[in-house]
Protein backbone atom coordinates (compact mmCIF):
# COMPACT_ATOMS: atom_id res chain seq x y z
CA UNK A 1 0.00 0.00 0.00
CA UNK A 2 1.35 3.47 -0.93
CA UNK A 3 1.96 6.15 1.50
CA UNK A 4 -0.67 8.21 0.37
CA UNK A 5 -3.46 4.89 0.82
CA UNK A 6 -2.17 4.58 4.57
CA UNK A 7 -2.71 8.42 5.47
CA UNK A 8 -6.17 8.13 3.85
CA UNK A 9 -6.53 5.27 6.54
CA UNK A 10 -5.22 7.11 9.54
CA UNK A 11 -7.48 9.92 8.33
CA UNK A 12 -10.20 8.17 8.49
CA UNK A 13 -9.79 7.49 12.55
CA UNK A 14 -9.91 10.73 13.38
CA UNK A 15 -13.35 11.67 12.37
CA UNK A 16 -16.47 12.95 14.53
CA UNK A 17 -17.52 9.22 14.29
CA UNK A 18 -14.94 8.41 16.72
CA UNK A 19 -14.88 10.62 18.94
CA UNK A 20 -17.22 8.74 21.56
CA UNK A 21 -14.28 5.91 21.32
CA UNK A 22 -10.60 7.60 22.39
CA UNK A 23 -9.07 4.56 22.35
CA UNK A 24 -8.61 4.46 18.41
CA UNK A 25 -6.26 5.78 16.68
CA UNK A 26 -6.47 9.65 15.86
CA UNK A 27 -9.89 10.23 17.39
CA UNK A 28 -7.90 10.37 21.09
CA UNK A 29 -5.80 12.85 19.43
CA UNK A 30 -9.36 14.69 18.12
CA UNK A 31 -10.59 14.22 21.27
CA UNK A 32 -8.38 15.56 23.91
CA UNK A 33 -9.83 12.95 26.53
CA UNK A 34 -6.45 10.17 26.28
CA UNK A 35 -2.83 10.33 25.45
CA UNK A 36 -1.67 10.22 21.76
CA UNK A 37 0.71 7.08 23.54
CA UNK A 38 -1.84 5.90 25.08
CA UNK A 39 -4.43 5.21 22.09
CA UNK A 40 -1.81 2.65 20.04
CA UNK A 41 -0.27 1.29 22.99
CA UNK A 42 -0.22 -2.47 22.19
CA UNK A 43 -2.65 -4.76 24.35
CA UNK A 44 -1.36 -6.80 27.27
CA UNK A 45 -2.87 -9.88 25.41
CA UNK A 46 -2.76 -10.98 21.52
CA UNK A 47 -6.66 -10.35 21.02
CA UNK A 48 -6.70 -11.06 17.46
CA UNK A 49 -9.64 -9.20 14.90
CA UNK A 50 -10.59 -11.27 11.62
CA UNK A 51 -9.05 -9.76 8.99
CA UNK A 52 -12.36 -7.96 7.83
CA UNK A 53 -13.71 -7.02 10.85
CA UNK A 54 -12.97 -2.88 10.44
CA UNK A 55 -13.75 -2.88 6.32
CA UNK A 56 -15.59 0.25 7.37
CA UNK A 57 -12.08 1.88 7.98
CA UNK A 58 -9.37 -0.07 6.45
CA UNK A 59 -11.56 -1.45 3.47
CA UNK A 60 -11.67 -4.84 1.27
CA UNK A 61 -7.68 -5.08 1.12
CA UNK A 62 -6.53 -7.39 3.94
CA UNK A 63 -2.99 -5.94 4.15
CA UNK A 64 -4.85 -2.57 4.42
CA UNK A 65 -7.03 -4.45 7.56
CA UNK A 66 -3.60 -5.73 8.96
CA UNK A 67 -1.76 -2.57 8.81
CA UNK A 68 -4.88 -0.57 10.38
CA UNK A 69 -5.35 -3.29 13.06
CA UNK A 70 -2.04 -2.84 14.17
CA UNK A 71 -2.00 0.85 14.06
CA UNK A 72 -4.56 -0.27 17.33
CA UNK A 73 -2.34 -2.08 19.28
CA UNK A 74 -3.47 -5.13 18.30
CA UNK A 75 -0.64 -7.82 17.27
CA UNK A 76 -2.58 -10.50 16.19
CA UNK A 77 -5.46 -11.69 13.63
CA UNK A 78 -6.97 -14.29 12.66
CA UNK A 79 -8.86 -15.20 8.78
CA UNK A 80 -11.50 -18.88 9.10
CA UNK A 81 -11.18 -18.53 5.22
CA UNK A 82 -7.15 -18.10 4.08
CA UNK A 83 -7.10 -21.45 2.86
CA UNK A 84 -9.66 -20.57 0.23
CA UNK A 85 -7.86 -17.33 -0.57
CA UNK A 86 -5.21 -17.68 -4.12
CA UNK A 87 -1.52 -18.65 -2.12
CA UNK A 88 -0.10 -14.85 -3.51
CA UNK A 89 -2.64 -13.72 -1.24
CA UNK A 90 -1.99 -16.16 1.35
CA UNK A 91 1.48 -15.07 1.20
CA UNK A 92 1.37 -11.82 1.22
CA UNK A 93 -0.49 -11.75 3.99
CA UNK A 94 1.49 -13.81 6.09
CA UNK A 95 4.64 -11.81 5.02
CA UNK A 96 2.92 -8.84 6.10
CA UNK A 97 2.53 -10.43 9.64
CA UNK A 98 5.88 -11.47 10.02
CA UNK A 99 7.14 -7.91 8.71
CA UNK A 100 4.81 -6.03 11.79
CA UNK A 101 6.14 -9.00 14.08
CA UNK A 102 2.07 -10.19 14.36
CA UNK A 103 0.45 -13.64 15.06
CA UNK A 104 -1.64 -15.70 12.89
CA UNK A 105 -4.54 -17.23 14.76
CA UNK A 106 -5.57 -20.88 14.23
CA UNK A 107 -6.87 -21.45 10.61
CA UNK A 108 -10.04 -23.81 9.95
CA UNK A 109 -8.78 -27.18 8.28
CA UNK A 110 -11.56 -29.19 9.11
CA UNK A 111 -15.07 -27.95 10.08
CA UNK A 112 -17.99 -29.52 8.68
CA UNK A 113 -20.32 -29.82 11.08
CA UNK A 114 -22.83 -31.78 9.11
CA UNK A 115 -20.84 -34.81 8.79
CA UNK A 116 -19.68 -37.72 10.84
CA UNK A 117 -16.38 -38.64 10.40
CA UNK A 118 -14.31 -38.77 13.19
CA UNK A 119 -16.45 -40.70 15.16
CA UNK A 120 -16.36 -43.66 12.79
CA UNK A 121 -13.65 -46.62 12.36
CA UNK A 122 -13.71 -46.77 9.02
CA UNK A 123 -10.77 -46.83 6.42
CA UNK A 124 -12.92 -44.88 3.74
CA UNK A 125 -12.77 -41.58 6.44
CA UNK A 126 -9.84 -42.57 7.59
CA UNK A 127 -8.36 -41.68 4.18
CA UNK A 128 -10.08 -38.68 4.01
CA UNK A 129 -8.78 -37.15 6.98
CA UNK A 130 -5.18 -38.25 6.44
CA UNK A 131 -5.72 -36.64 2.81
CA UNK A 132 -6.76 -33.28 4.35
CA UNK A 133 -4.20 -33.49 6.96
CA UNK A 134 -1.98 -33.92 3.94
CA UNK A 135 -3.55 -30.91 2.67
CA UNK A 136 -3.44 -28.49 6.33
CA UNK A 137 0.61 -29.42 6.27
CA UNK A 138 1.78 -28.60 2.71
CA UNK A 139 -0.39 -24.96 3.65
CA UNK A 140 1.30 -24.60 6.99
CA UNK A 141 4.74 -25.30 5.27
CA UNK A 142 4.64 -22.64 2.12
CA UNK A 143 2.59 -19.92 4.99
CA UNK A 144 4.35 -20.12 8.21
CA UNK A 145 0.46 -20.75 9.84
CA UNK A 146 1.31 -23.29 13.31
CA UNK A 147 -1.70 -24.00 14.00
CA UNK A 148 -5.44 -25.89 12.46
CA UNK A 149 -8.35 -25.79 13.51
CA UNK A 150 -10.96 -28.96 13.24
CA UNK A 151 -14.30 -29.70 14.18
CA UNK A 152 -14.56 -33.86 15.03
CA UNK A 153 -18.17 -33.66 13.29
CA UNK A 154 -21.27 -35.19 14.48
CA UNK A 155 -21.93 -38.31 17.09
CA UNK A 156 -23.60 -41.44 15.45
CA UNK A 157 -26.90 -42.42 17.56
CA UNK A 158 -26.53 -45.56 16.56
CA UNK A 159 -23.04 -46.19 18.29
CA UNK A 160 -22.26 -46.15 21.93
CA UNK A 161 -20.39 -42.58 22.88
CA UNK A 162 -17.03 -44.50 24.29
CA UNK A 163 -16.85 -46.52 21.14
CA UNK A 164 -17.24 -42.96 19.65
CA UNK A 165 -14.49 -41.52 21.53
CA UNK A 166 -12.44 -44.48 20.73
CA UNK A 167 -12.28 -43.84 17.39
CA UNK A 168 -11.97 -39.97 17.78
CA UNK A 169 -8.71 -40.72 19.74
CA UNK A 170 -7.53 -43.09 17.01
CA UNK A 171 -7.83 -41.24 13.31
CA UNK A 172 -6.24 -38.05 15.67
CA UNK A 173 -3.17 -39.82 16.03
CA UNK A 174 -3.16 -40.89 12.45
CA UNK A 175 -3.55 -36.99 11.88
CA UNK A 176 -0.82 -36.44 14.49
CA UNK A 177 1.46 -38.62 12.59
CA UNK A 178 1.00 -36.17 9.84
CA UNK A 179 1.07 -32.53 11.04
CA UNK A 180 3.26 -33.26 14.34
CA UNK A 181 6.48 -33.59 11.43
CA UNK A 182 5.33 -30.67 10.08
CA UNK A 183 5.08 -28.51 13.09
CA UNK A 184 1.11 -28.04 13.27
CA UNK A 185 -0.82 -28.20 16.07
CA UNK A 186 -4.26 -29.50 16.00
CA UNK A 187 -6.45 -27.58 18.31
CA UNK A 188 -10.19 -29.44 18.81
CA UNK A 189 -13.01 -26.58 18.98
CA UNK A 190 -15.99 -27.96 21.13
CA UNK A 191 -18.93 -26.44 19.65
CA UNK A 192 -22.27 -25.55 21.96
CA UNK A 193 -25.62 -27.50 21.41
CA UNK A 194 -28.26 -25.39 22.44
CA UNK A 195 -28.09 -22.03 20.32
CA UNK A 196 -25.80 -23.43 17.63
CA UNK A 197 -24.53 -26.95 16.94
CA UNK A 198 -26.83 -29.41 18.29
CA UNK A 199 -25.41 -32.95 16.97
CA UNK A 200 -22.10 -32.41 17.29
CA UNK A 201 -19.96 -35.65 19.37
CA UNK A 202 -17.74 -32.89 20.90
CA UNK A 203 -19.40 -30.97 23.31
CA UNK A 204 -17.15 -29.71 26.04
CA UNK A 205 -14.05 -28.71 27.35
CA UNK A 206 -13.53 -31.32 29.97
CA UNK A 207 -14.74 -33.79 27.12
CA UNK A 208 -12.12 -32.51 24.57
CA UNK A 209 -9.52 -32.49 27.37
CA UNK A 210 -9.80 -35.95 28.08
CA UNK A 211 -9.58 -37.02 24.48
CA UNK A 212 -6.67 -34.21 24.09
CA UNK A 213 -4.70 -36.22 27.10
CA UNK A 214 -6.00 -40.15 25.58
CA UNK A 215 -4.16 -39.00 22.29
CA UNK A 216 -0.90 -37.93 23.90
CA UNK A 217 0.52 -36.04 21.54
CA UNK A 218 1.79 -32.43 21.54
CA UNK A 219 0.34 -31.83 17.93
CA UNK A 220 -3.32 -32.64 19.91
CA UNK A 221 -4.71 -29.62 22.12
CA UNK A 222 -8.33 -27.81 22.52
CA UNK A 223 -9.17 -24.50 21.54
CA UNK A 224 -11.61 -23.06 23.91
CA UNK A 225 -14.24 -20.95 22.74
CA UNK A 226 -15.75 -19.18 25.34
CA UNK A 227 -18.97 -18.14 23.79
CA UNK A 228 -19.57 -21.62 22.78
CA UNK A 229 -18.66 -22.96 26.61
CA UNK A 230 -20.47 -20.25 28.30
CA UNK A 231 -23.80 -21.66 26.43
CA UNK A 232 -22.43 -25.42 27.17
CA UNK A 233 -21.19 -24.92 30.76
CA UNK A 234 -20.33 -22.00 32.10
CA UNK A 235 -17.61 -21.86 34.70
CA UNK A 236 -15.19 -20.79 32.54
CA UNK A 237 -12.24 -19.52 34.52
CA UNK A 238 -12.62 -23.15 36.42
CA UNK A 239 -12.83 -25.10 33.35
CA UNK A 240 -10.02 -23.06 31.88
CA UNK A 241 -7.83 -24.13 35.03
CA UNK A 242 -8.53 -27.60 35.16
CA UNK A 243 -8.04 -27.96 30.97
CA UNK A 244 -5.33 -25.48 31.03
CA UNK A 245 -2.72 -28.31 29.85
CA UNK A 246 -4.42 -29.18 27.09
CA UNK A 247 -5.43 -25.66 25.79
CA UNK A 248 -3.50 -23.86 22.97
CA UNK A 249 -5.55 -20.86 21.72
CA UNK A 250 -8.56 -19.21 22.72
CA UNK A 251 -11.90 -18.03 20.61
CA UNK A 252 -14.15 -14.53 22.02
CA UNK A 253 -17.58 -13.56 21.89
CA UNK A 254 -19.94 -12.28 24.39
CA UNK A 255 -23.60 -13.93 25.26
CA UNK A 256 -26.30 -13.58 24.25
CA UNK A 257 -25.40 -12.28 20.80
CA UNK A 258 -22.48 -13.09 20.31
CA UNK A 259 -20.40 -9.84 19.57
CA UNK A 260 -18.06 -7.79 21.36
CA UNK A 261 -17.27 -7.90 25.58
CA UNK A 262 -19.12 -5.80 27.31
CA UNK A 263 -22.43 -6.65 25.58
CA UNK A 264 -23.29 -9.56 27.40
CA UNK A 265 -23.10 -11.51 30.29
CA UNK A 266 -19.15 -12.31 30.11
CA UNK A 267 -16.59 -10.86 32.54
CA UNK A 268 -13.99 -10.39 30.13
CA UNK A 269 -12.13 -7.99 32.01
CA UNK A 270 -11.69 -10.93 34.93
CA UNK A 271 -10.92 -13.66 32.54
CA UNK A 272 -8.10 -11.50 30.68
CA UNK A 273 -6.52 -10.70 33.83
CA UNK A 274 -6.47 -14.33 34.46
CA UNK A 275 -5.04 -15.80 31.20
CA UNK A 276 -2.31 -12.92 31.49
CA UNK A 277 -1.35 -14.36 35.15
CA UNK A 278 -1.37 -17.54 33.63
CA UNK A 279 1.69 -15.92 30.75
CA UNK A 280 -1.10 -17.04 28.02
CA UNK A 281 1.22 -16.07 24.58
CA UNK A 282 -1.22 -17.21 22.63
CA UNK A 283 -4.08 -16.21 20.24
CA UNK A 284 -7.70 -14.59 21.37
CA UNK A 285 -9.43 -15.24 17.83
CA UNK A 286 -12.27 -12.34 18.03
CA UNK A 287 -14.61 -14.77 16.39
CA UNK A 288 -17.87 -12.33 16.96
CA UNK A 289 -19.60 -10.01 15.21
CA UNK A 290 -20.09 -6.50 16.02
CA UNK A 291 -23.16 -4.92 18.17
CA UNK A 292 -23.38 -1.75 15.52
CA UNK A 293 -22.47 -3.80 12.45
CA UNK A 294 -21.92 -1.92 9.32
CA UNK A 295 -20.76 1.37 10.51
CA UNK A 296 -17.87 3.07 11.94
CA UNK A 297 -19.52 4.14 15.23
CA UNK A 298 -19.87 0.03 16.01
CA UNK A 299 -16.00 -0.66 14.85
CA UNK A 300 -14.94 2.17 17.07
CA UNK A 301 -16.77 0.55 19.65
CA UNK A 302 -15.32 -3.03 19.15
CA UNK A 303 -11.94 -1.72 19.87
CA UNK A 304 -13.28 0.34 23.24
CA UNK A 305 -14.70 -2.49 24.18
CA UNK A 306 -11.04 -4.20 24.29
CA UNK A 307 -9.34 -1.57 25.84
CA UNK A 308 -11.92 -1.45 28.67
CA UNK A 309 -11.24 -4.96 29.51
CA UNK A 310 -7.71 -4.76 28.75
CA UNK A 311 -7.30 -2.31 31.17
CA UNK A 312 -7.56 -4.92 34.00
CA UNK A 313 -4.75 -4.39 36.87
CA UNK A 314 -1.38 -6.27 36.66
Amino acid sequence: MNNSRRDFIKKATTGAAFLAAPAILGSARASGQTKAADAVTPFKLKYAPGLGMFRQHAGQDPIDNIKFIHDQGFRAVFDNNIMRKEPAVQEKIMSELNRLGMDFGPYVLRADSGKQDFVLNTQEVRDMLIAQMKEGAEFSKRTGAKQALIVLGRYDMKLHMDYQTANAIDNLRYCCDIMEPAGVTLVLEPLNHHTNHPGLFLKGIPQSYAICRAVNRVSCKTLDDLYHQQISEGNLIPNLEMAWSEIAAIHLGDNPGRNEPTTGEINYKNIFKYLYNKKYDGTLCMEHGISQRGTKEGEARVIQAYRECDSFEV
